[in-house]
């Protein structure tokens, strides 16, 4: 997005992209009914965190860093925070202190080392971000090769400006409720609407496994091994709704956890439903990370 430079902007160049960094807001909620995905911050709590340690709304645009962080080249002074993932974040070569507001000096860059713990960190910068929105969010969102927000996918050489009114008057410093994201999860769940569909046997299985998350998982799913035993298809399902959090069944048994960015519905068999507390923990799996499930008894 083209930007002419005031005295009250601030701009973000990015000399390197990182491995998978978006724009991302709260999402689009209200919107499935049209067929668009909800979308936003995959962990929730860490990008609404990231935000308050530099005085803006939650709703405020955040970068979502996953994995691989980008370098980023700061052409004024502002104000940033670092929340979710340890991603080793460095300022002008010095450790960066997460959870907290730092103040950054022009011409300062903001670089990531190797990941230590989870698997996506949030960076809030105080002000108004100059950024495109499709309906009524900031949130990266792709159908097929065609980005539906224009610059929300970070590219080598990108540039966000950001339009600054005040300074925070002291540091802010948010409670980090974890200190060091696990590698094994316990995920809580309701049964899904075919719940009674599958058999005791293949209940017991997936209550009782510990599933590994695969390669070929992103923002739309988790997908998972092993996969259910001996599981054999049945009629398909009539296209149902399905949210984040939604544990579909597919025809080769495989369980997958439909995230943020999963369509609005689907006709794999729902298993089960992840509880709304777990989602954010989820957001911070990555890869080669392994889970297991525990029923919510009501």
């Amino acid at each position: 997005m083209e930007n002419h430079l005031t005295a009250s902007e601030r701009v973000l160049h990015f000399l390197k992209p990182g491995m998978h960094t978006l724009i991302q807001d709260l999402g689009r909620p209200g919107y499935q009914s049209s067929g668009t995905a909800i979308s936003g911050a995959l962990d929730k709590t860490s990008a609404a965190a990231a935000n308050w340690c530099v005085g803006n709304p939650d709703s405020t645009p955040v970068l979502e860093i996953t994995m691989i962080g980008p370098q980023i080249q700061f052409d004024g002074d502002c104000q940033i925070a670092i929340t979710g993932g340890d991603l080793n974040p460095k300022l002008d070569g010095k450790v960066m202190q997460s959870y907290q507001t730092i103040n950054v000096s022009a011409g300062s860059i903001l670089s990531f080392g190797k990941l230590r713990s989870g698997c996506r960190a949030y960076l809030a910068v105080h002000g108004e971000w100059q950024v495109h929105r499709w309906m009524k969010s900031a949130s990266a969102l792709s159908i097929g090769d065609v980005d539906l927000v224009p610059g929300a996918l970070i590219k080598k050489g990108a540039s966000i400006a950001i339009q600054v009114t005040d300074t925070l008057p002291e540091v802010l410093t948010h409670h980090n409720p974890i200190k060091s994201w696990p590698d094994t999860l316990t995920v809580h769940v309701l049964p899904g609407p075919e719940f009674q569909s599958f058999s005791a046997q293949q209940i017991a299985f997936f209550f009782n496994t510990i599933f590994t998350i695969t390669g070929e998982s992103n923002r739309i799913g988790y997908r998972l091994q092993p996969s259910l035993l001996e599981y054999v298809s049945g009629e398909e399902v009539i296209s149902s709704g399905i949210i984040p959090g939604t544990i579909q069944i597919t025809r080769q048994g495989q369980p997958v956890i439909l995230m943020a960015d999963a369509q609005t519905t689907g006709g794999y068999p729902r298993i089960a439903n992840v509880v709304s507390q777990d989602l954010d923990s989820l957001g911070q799996m990555k890869p080669g990370d392994t889970v297991n499930f525990q029923i919510v008894k009501g």
